[in-house]
């Protein structure tokens, strides 16, 4: 069982203990039953027999839209191979509330997508004081990102058991 706010996921796997829980939390709470869960937290989730789809396309498309990318020249690779960052350089120091904001983003994302995983870590350790090639960095995955996000609708239907 997950509760989040007012939002309640449970799965199973005996049915009949799964019936049991949601007429006594029906009792209990005004709540109503929504069925199988297809979107939570910016993630969407295709269930069927094969399995379970979990997505976050859309919020990709919201944060390359917020920051002006959704446009952008797409990237094979989330970050250059060899890639060094340090902290103190002379570089010019850029919008440190912005960087966060990237960071905060890409950082929600990495549930999903693992493969950002490790240079968006990276970057994170640099939000007190970004400078030009922080922020490089950072665009450069939002530009892996527009070029990796897969069409979730039609991926999903290869999982749909209908």
């Amino acid at each position: 069982m997950c509760l989040y706010v007012d939002d309640l996921i449970y799965t199973w796997n005996n049915f009949g203990m799964f019936e049991r829980f949601k007429q006594s939390m029906m009792l209990e709470f005004d709540m109503a039953d929504l069925g199988k869960m297809h979107y939570f937290l910016c993630i969407k989730v295709v269930q069927s027999k094969a399995g379970i789809l979990i997505s976050q396309k859309k919020y990709v498309q919201e944060i390359l839209n917020k920051f002006q990318m959704s446009n952008c020249n797409r990237a094979a690779i989330p970050t250059e191979v060899g890639l060094k960052l340090v902290r103190n350089s002379d570089e010019k120091k850029v919008d440190s509330h912005l960087y966060k904001q990237i960071v905060g983003s890409l950082m929600y994302l990495t549930g999903t997508r693992p493969d950002i995983m490790h240079v968006v870590c990276l970057i994170s350790r640099y939000m007190e004081n970004p400078k030009e090639s922080h922020l490089l960095v950072a665009k450069r995955i939002l530009r892996y990102l527009r070029g990796t996000t897969i069409n979730f609708l039609q991926e999903g239907k290869k999982f749909r058991s209908d």
